[in-house]
């Protein structure tokens, strides 16, 4: 067998069975399907929990969790679970929480947690006829909804607004209905999901039921949420006097400092290259949080990116500035989240994550996810405009070179040491390492 081969029926084998066939394709079998099989949990309770989580699975992939201390958000301290296997992430926002924290902390100023999603459909008939009809039709899909939303409605959630949008000036014929939700403390995926197929399925009904012409004419092309969620944002801001910058201001006076901070965030806001990359930098602390606690990040960074082109060009999402010798930090960012439901209660350190945190519900974790952020963002671009990003992140990447080289300890303490005050690259080490073995 080889990679080549066409496999019919593997979802049918058992999970011993696929962990077998996998391992056939490896260099070696038996120490393949080792390690698949070792990387899984061994309580069986949890691990049926964990493989039922997808599909196919035959081992599980581990990332490496840590904790980020320290975060003072609207007056509290989070010691913050991150789930990432990036050199220097934890690091990087731990240091950032360490600073801000004796200035204040971060404060979340503006926080909004409407969800949206669409019922897209086509109309062939007279569009004067849908638009009268439009206020009966509404109160016939709300009233149904009902029946979906009643817990919802009990916990403080539930619908917020239904309207009829005309697409016909990018899409012929095309139309849509806009749900916008509260959903409290779930993300609310498949709550959205359930109402906007029940939607679907009574716009249909609705129009085959009456007997007028004109009700032939309405085609449903599809029910979704939409993971663009520009009425589910949060802001996070944090400021000092400049003299405060003294300490992480490395050579730099820390008017200098300042500025150099300033005019790099102004770049990322007008620069789409440098935008991106920047706005990595705020992703790798939201989405190492979002992962601890079970939250879809993928959700996250797709809204996020939307969220930064949102007047017609791609931008930075945050933003740094002077203002009466206080430099000031912000972050607005898109962020559906959830505290109840999904992986949060089947993962059991998704579990744990939320009880490190206090239990918060969905708007306080918002507002830690986002403070993480920004920490994250500023530790970069404070890099950046002192010693340059590779300083930090290559001395704590020196690790995982070592461990790529299979050192021993003499050799792994001898390298710590050299490197101390060196540029850190693979060769560098490489090439070290056969220096003092040979």
């Amino acid at each position: 067998m080889t990679n080549n081969d066409v496999v019919r029926g593997f979802s049918k084998l058992t999970e011993e069975e696929k962990r077998s066939f996998i391992a056939r394709l490896c260099n070696d079998s038996v120490q393949a399907e080792d390690r698949f099989e070792r990387f899984i949990m061994e309580d069986e309770t949890e691990r049926s929990h964990f493989l039922e989580l997808s599909e196919n699975t035959i081992s599980s992939f581990h990332t490496p969790y840590g904790i980020a201390p320290n975060f003072l958000v609207n007056g509290k301290v989070y010691h913050v679970p991150m789930a990432i296997e990036e050199s220097s992430v934890v690091a990087a926002a731990s240091h950032s929480a360490r600073f801000w924290v004796e200035q204040g902390g971060f404060t979340v100023t503006r926080l909004s947690t409407v969800k949206l999603g669409h019922v897209y459909f086509r109309w062939y008939g007279d569009p004067a006829y849908l638009r009268d009809r439009w206020h009966q039709l509404k109160l016939f899909l709300l009233e149904r909804l009902k029946k979906l939303t009643s817990n919802m409605v009990r916990r403080g959630g539930g619908i917020l607004s239904l309207e009829l949008m005309n697409e016909t000036a990018t899409i012929d014929h095309l139309y849509k209905l806009e749900l916008k939700v509260e959903t409290i403390n779930s993300m609310g995926a498949n709550f959205v999901n359930t109402c906007l197929e029940d939607i679907a399925e009574a716009l249909e009904l609705y129009f085959t039921v009456d007997d007028e012409p004109e009700s032939k004419n309405c085609q449903v092309a599809m029910a979704i949420l939409s993971n663009y969620t520009p009425e589910c944002t949060v802001t996070v801001e944090a400021s000092c006097e400049i003299e405060h910058l003294l300490p992480i201001a490395g050579r730099l006076p820390v008017g200098v400092f300042a500025d150099k901070l300033c005019l790099a965030y102004q770049i990322a806001h007008h620069d789409p290259s440098r935008a991106v990359t920047h706005n990595k930098g705020i992703m790798n602390g939201v989405d190492a949080v979002l992962m601890a606690t079970g939250n879809d990040y993928r959700a996250a960074e797709a809204a996020a990116h939307a969220y930064a082109a949102r007047d017609g060009k791609y931008r930075a999402l945050s933003n740094c500035f002077v203002e009466k010798n206080t430099l000031k930090i912000a972050l607005t960012i898109p962020l559906a989240v959830g505290t109840v439901g999904g992986i949060t209660n089947l993962h059991p350190l998704a579990r744990l994550s939320l009880e490190v945190l206090g239990n918060p519900n969905a708007k306080d974790l918002m507002g830690i996810v986002a403070s993480v952020g920004l920490a994250s963002n500023f530790a970069a671009v404070r890099s950046l405009v002192t010693t340059g990003i590779q300083k930090g992140h290559m001395r704590l990447h020196l690790s995982n070179i070592l461990n790529t080289l299979n050192v021993n300890n003499g050799q792994r303490e001898a390298a710590e040491l050299y490197f101390s005050n060196r540029k850190v690259s693979f060769n560098a080490v490489k090439h070290f390492l056969h220096e003092i073995t040979h």
